[in-house]
């Protein structure tokens, strides 16, 4: 049985939960995760753009494409496996 003592104590321990201010770890590291990629799409796209100017070896340009690949394809393989944990939530029987 409910009592509001047990109500309250439930509260203020899911409190920290919603309250605004700071995130928890797992979501700093997904936003620090999506900085990171962001920076190497930059770095891609200074490469190439130096690459065309004649600034930077064509060397230069193949490593930082192959990167930016692997970090393409990391991103894509999460991508698909929150979707897949999505997907596997909605099969859920309720």
């Amino acid at each position: 049985m409910f009592t509001s003592l047990n109500a309250a104590s439930a509260y203020s321990a899911a409190r920290s939960a919603v309250a605004p201010g700071q995130p928890a770890p797992a979501v700093q590291a997904i936003s620090q995760a999506a900085e990171d990629f962001a920076a190497q799409m930059g770095q891609v796209d200074g490469a190439a753009t130096d690459a065309m100017t004649g600034q930077v070896e064509t060397h230069r340009l193949v490593q930082t494409l192959a990167e930016a690949e692997v970090a393409m394809e990391t991103v894509v393989a999460i991508r698909d496996k929150v979707v897949e944990a999505y997907q596997e939530i909605l099969r859920m029987p309720v």
